[in-house]
């Protein structure tokens, strides 16, 4: 199941309605932080992983 365009600003816009505008920013900061945080640790997973092949 794909989101369209309507459903992506319908989502949105609910988003400002429930946190209101003034949050908005650290929501997004909040969610950028999570995002890194997980592709850090992604990428450490890999390395590990790729590390424990090399060895065997």
């Amino acid at each position: 199941m794909r989101l369209g365009t309507t459903e992506i600003l319908l989502i949105l816009g609910l988003i400002l309605i429930l946190f209101g505008p003034k949050k908005l920013p650290e929501l997004g900061r909040s969610l950028g932080r999570g995002l890194r945080e997980f592709k850090q640790a992604t990428t450490e997973l890999k390395e590990s992983v790729s590390l424990e092949n090399e060895e065997e």
